[in-house]
């Protein structure tokens, strides 16, 4: 799949990086949506906002320990849109706004492959116990290992949700022992 994505490090929950990241891939996802709409003739609904997240230290999500994150927010785009026009979306939202992670945005494909997945409800910070299971029990269990960043896709818009009620799905890409 295509995405539109950012790279950055730190706790997403502080780090002025992090928000940078997310207000430039919505500046641009919403630019691409309209462009394609007026020029292409196609409309979609942008899709959600995705993470991918990895620590030197895979404990560091066991325990919480955000600021040790590093990270690559995205937006999956339709398959018609091209490098091309995200690169004039790109140009576009940055006559409209100062979005400071404008210059980070890039347009790549995405291979996930074979991954576990689980649906989480309740507060990000709340995921920890579940991603130790998956890690630690799980994945030892059935005899596989990580292969590839923890991904999640967030079902839920934060500034409108309780945060008990945050609907995200967290993905861990696998192989086999």
């Amino acid at each position: 799949m295509n995405f539109v994505m950012v790279d950055g490090k730190g706790d997403p929950n502080t780090s002025a990086d992090y928000s940078d990241a997310v207000a430039a891939l919505y500046g641009v996802s919403y630019t691409i949506k309209f462009m394609s709409k007026q020029w292409l003739g196609k409309d979609y609904i942008v899709a959600p906002l995705e993470g991918l997240w990895w620590s030197d230290d895979p404990a560091a999500f066991e325990n919480a320990q955000k600021s040790e994150y590093e990270w690559t927010m995205m937006i999956m785009q339709p398959d018609w849109i091209t490098e091309t026009l995200v690169s004039e979306a790109v140009t576009a939202a940055a006559a409209k706004k100062e979005l400071p992670a404008l210059s980070k945005v890039r347009f790549e494909r995405y291979d996930e492959g074979r991954s576990l997945q689980l649906r989480h409800v309740g507060s990000y910070d709340d995921e920890a116990p579940k991603l130790k299971y998956l890690h630690a029990e799980f994945m030892r269990l059935h005899k596989l290992t990580f292969n590839g960043h923890h991904h999640e896709i967030y079902l839920s818009d934060p500034r409108k949700t309780p945060s008990s009620k945050l609907k995200t799905i967290l993905r861990q890409p696998v192989k086999q022992l």
